[in-house]
C-alpha cells in the first residue's frame, strides 16, 4: 500500500514571517494525519518554515533547483545548498517553470539526477495543454515527458521519487480534471514506469494529481487506484482547506 502524499505548492506567496505563522497554525491542524504532508515554499521562506515545522509531521520542500553544484548561475540554487538546509523534497519541471522560464524535458532530467546526487527526492511534474488533449496526442506527450524525465535513473531512484500529473489546462483556472480523466493519465504514467523498469517499481512510485485540487474534489480524485495524493496550489494557502485535503482517508 502506497502512502498518500499531499504536497502544497505555495508558488510565489508568503514572506518568511507569514510562512512561519502559517506553518505554526497548520501543524496543529494536521497533527495525527497519517498521509505524508509537504509544504513547498519559496526559497527565502525555507529556513523559517523548517524552524516552524520542527516536531511536526510537515516536511518542507523547495520549488526548484539547478542541476549544477555551483558556478556562474546568478539567482539559482543548487541541490547541495538545499540539502545543507535540511530539505528532503524538491519540485522539478512544474508547468510554470516550463512555460515562463524555458524549462525543458532535458533539464528536468538533469535536475532529477542532481537531486538524487544530493540526497533529495524529486517531485517531477508532467502534463498536457488543452490543445494536446483536444488533438488526441495527450498519451504520447505524457509518455515522452516521463521517459525523458527518468532517463538513466535507477529503478531504486524511480521507486523513491514522486511524479505529479498536472494538466496545464487545469492549473490556476478553477477547472479540474474529472477523477476518471486524472486516473486515466496516472495509469498511463504507471504503465510507462512498468515498461521502462518493472511492474514492481511501478507499484512503488507515487503519482500525484495536481490542477486546482480543492477540499471538494480531493476525495474523488484520491480514491482512484493510481492517484497517490495531490500537488495542491491555491488551496494549500488556506489552513482549513489544506487540512481537509491532507486528511483524506482511503
Amino acid at each position: 500500500m502506497r502512502t498518500k502524499v499531499i504536497a502544497g505548492n505555495w508558488k510565489m506567496n508568503k514572506t518568511p514571517a507569514e510562512a512561519a505563522e502559517f506553518i505554526m497554525e497548520l501543524k496543529e491542524s494536521v497533527k495525527g494525519i497519517e498521509n505524508e504532508i509537504i509544504a513547498a515554499v519559496p526559497f527565502v521562506c525555507i529556513p523559517a518554515a523548517l524552524t516552524a515545522s520542527e516536531g511536526s509531521n510537515i516536511k518542507i520542500a523547495a520549488q526548484n533547483m539547478h542541476w549544477e553544484e555551483k558556478g556562474a548561475y546568478t539567482g539559482e540554487i543548487s541541490g547541495a545548498m538545499l540539502k545543507d538546509l535540511g530539505i528532503e523534497y524538491v519540485i522539478i519541471g512544474h508547468s510554470e517553470r516550463r512555460e515562463y522560464f524555458a524549462e525543458t524535458d532535458e533539464t528536468v532530467n538533469l535536475k532529477a539526477h542532481a537531486a538524487f546526487k544530493n540526497g533529495l527526492k524529486p517531485i517531477i511534474c508532467v502534463g498536457e495543454s488543452l490543445l494536446q488533449r483536444d488533438e488526441g496526442v495527450m498519451p504520447e506527450h505524457i509518455r515522452y515527458q516521463v521517459k525523458v524525465a527518468l532517463l538513466n535513473l535507477s529503478a531504486e531512484q524511480v521507486a523513491d521519487l514522486i511524479i505529479a500529473y498536472e494538466p496545464i489546462w487545469a492549473i490556476g483556472t478553477g477547472r479540474t480534471a474529472t477523477a476518471e480523466q486524472a486516473q486515466e493519465v496516472c495509469k498511463i504514467i504507471r504503465d510507462v514506469v512498468a515498461e521502462l523498469y518493472s511492474k514492481e517499481t511501478a507499484e512503488k512510485v507515487r503519482i500525484q494529481y495536481g490542477g486546482s485540487v480543492n477540499a471538494q474534489t480531493a476525495d474523488s480524485l484520491f480514491s482512484m487506484p493510481d492517484i497517490d495524493g495531490g500537488l495542491v496550489g491555491g488551496a494549500s494557502l488556506k489552513v482549513n482547506d489544506f487540512t481537509v485535503i491532507a486528511g483524506y482517508k482511503a
